[in-house]
C-alpha cells in the first residue's frame, strides 16, 4: 500500500463516519483554537502589564497547570458519575461564560482577572477531558480506538506548531480584548459541535450514580491498584514525568552553552520539535491498526530517550536539530500508546477516575524535576542532566516491558 493509502486508512475504515469521533475531534479543534489564543494573549498581556515581572509570568503557568493537581481526580470521579455529553457541553458553556465575564471586567480596568479566565477554564477541562475519553470508550468499536486516539493526538500536534503563532497574531492584531472575545466564541463553537453531533442518548450502561463521591474515589484507587497493567502505567508515567521535567527549563542553556548561539535561537529547536510532532502524528496514523499500543509506547519512549541523550551530547546545530526532530516524532506515539492502553484496559465506569489518577502522576513528577533542574544545573553539567533524563525514560520503558508481548485487548498480565 502506498503512503497516501496509509494516511487515508482511517477514512476508509469508517472511523470518521462515527458521529462521536466527528464531535470530539471538531470540538477539540475549536477548544485548541481558544486555548492557544487565550494562553499566549494572556502571557503577552501579563508581560506587558507587569514589565516582565517573573512572578506574575510564572503565575500564568500556575493558573494553567495547577488545577491538574487539585481537580484531575475529582473531575475524573464526577466524569464517571455524570453523563458525558451533558458534562462536556456544560463545561464548554461555562468556560465561554467565564471568558466573556473576564472580557467585561477587562474593559472596566481590572486586568488581573485574566488569571481567573485561565484558572476557571483549566478546572473545567479536568471534568470535560475524561468525559471525552469515556465517550470514546462507549461509542467507538474497540478495534478503532487506537485510530481514534491517533486522530485526537494529531490535533494537539498541529496546534503545538501553529498554536503559538495563532495566539501571538491574535494578540498583536486584535489586542487582549479581541483575543479574549475569540476565545469565548471558540468555546461556544466547541459546545455547539458536541450538541449537534453527539447522539441524544448514551448507551444503557451509563447511569448517573447517587453513591458518595469519597466512596467512588476510593473505588477508583482500588480499581487501578487491582489492574497490573494500569499500575505499571502509573510507574511509567512517574518516570516519564521526572525525565521530561528535568530538561524542560534547560533548552535555553543548551543553545547558549552547548551550541554557542544566542538565546533567541531556541525558537528553531522548538519549531523543529513541533514539526517532529506533526510528522510523528502522521506516522502513528499509518501504524494505528498494525502496531499494538504497548509496542507503540515502548518504541516512542525509546526514541525519545535516544533523542534526549543525543541532544545533551551534541555540540553541532545539525545534530541537535535532528535529535529534536526525533524526540518530537516520538511524542505522539507515547501519548497514543498511553491513551489507548487506558481505554483498552479500563471499564467504562472507571475511565474518568483512572485518567484522573494517572495524569497528575506525570504532571506532578514533571513539576518536581522542573523545580529542581535549576538547582541541579549548579552542580552538574548539561550533558549529565540530559543523560539522567534519558536514563529515567529508559527506566519508564522497563515498567512497560511486562505487557509488551500482550496481544489481546484487556488481557491481564500474569503476576
Amino acid at each position: 500500500m502506498d503512503a497516501g493509502g496509509f494516511f487515508m486508512h482511517p477514512f476508509r475504515s469508517g472511523l470518521l463516519a462515527n458521529r462521536v469521533v466527528q464531535a470530539i475531534i471538531l470540538s477539540e479543534v475549536f477548544l485548541q483554537i481558544g486555548i492557544w489564543i487565550r494562553n499566549f494573549a494572556v502571557l503577552l498581556y501579563v508581560v506587558e502589564m507587569t514589565g516582565e515581572d517573573p512572578f506574575a509570568v510564572s503565575m500564568v503557568s500556575v493558573a494553567e497547570y495547577g488545577p491538574i493537581f487539585l481537580f484531575s481526580f475529582i473531575g475524573g470521579t464526577f466524569a464517571d458519575r455524570w453523563r458525558p455529553k451533558k458534562t462536556m457541553i456544560w463545561c464548554e458553556l461555562l468556560s465561554a461564560l467565564s471568558v466573556f465575564a473576564v472580557l467585561f471586567t477587562l474593559m472596566t480596568g481590572s486586568w488581573q482577572t485574566v488569571f481567573f479566565s485561565m484558572l476557571f477554564s483549566a478546572i473545567l477541562s479536568q471534568f470535560s477531558q475524561p468525559s471525552g475519553l469515556k465517550l470514546f470508550k462507549l461509542h467507538v468499536p474497540a478495534e478503532q480506538v487506537q485510530e481514534g486516539m491517533t486522530l485526537y493526538q494529531t490535533v494537539f500536534s498541529v496546534f503545538m506548531v501553529f498554536g503559538p503563532i495563532l495566539g501571538t497574531l491574535a494578540y498583536q492584531k486584535l489586542s487582549i480584548y479581541g483575543a479574549i472575545a475569540i476565545t469565548g466564541v471558540a468555546f461556544l463553537l466547541s459546545a455547539a459541535a458536541l450538541l449537534v453531533l453527539l447522539p441524544e442518548k448514551d448507551p444503557d450502561q451509563v447511569r448517573e450514580t447517587q453513591t458518595s463521591v469519597l466512596r467512588e474515589m476510593k473505588e477508583g484507587i482500588q480499581y487501578l491498584l487491582s489492574k497490573q497493567v494500569l499500575t505499571l502505567m502509573g510507574a511509567c508515567f512517574l518516570a516519564a514525568g521526572l525525565a521530561m521535567g528535568l530538561i524542560q527549563p534547560l533548552g535555553v542553556f543548551l543553545v547558549t552553552e552547548r551550541l554557542g548561539l544566542a538565546k533567541e535561537s531556541l525558537q528553531w529547536l522548538l519549531t523543529v520539535y513541533g514539526i517532529g510532532m506533526m510528522l510523528g502524528g502522521g506516522l502513528s496514523l499509518t501504524m494505528a491498526r498494525r502496531v499494538a499500543p504497548q509496542k507503540l509506547l515502548v518504541v516512542g519512549m525509546f526514541a525519545n530517550a535516544v533523542g534526549i541523550v543525543a541532544t545533551g551530547l551534541s555540540t553541532s546545530l545539525g545534530l541537535t536539530l535532528a535529535a529534536q526532530l526525533l524526540s518530537g516524532m516520538s511524542l505522539p506515539s507515547i501519548s497514543i500508546g498511553i491513551n489507548t492502553m487506558i481505554m483498552q484496559n479500563t471499564e467504562s465506569q472507571f475511565v474518568g477516575r483512572v485518567n484522573g489518577i494517572l495524569n497528575p502522576l506525570f504532571t506532578g513528577a514533571m513539576v518536581v524535576t522542573m523545580g529542581m533542574s535549576g538547582v541541579l544545573k549548579n552542580y552538574f553539567s548539561l550533558v549529565t542532566l540530559y543523560q539522567a533524563s534519558g536514563i529515567l525514560m529508559f527506566i519508564g520503558i522497563l515498567f512497560i516491558l511486562p505487557v509488551y508481548r500482550r496481544s489481546a485487548i484487556g488481557e491481564e498480565v500474569e503476576a
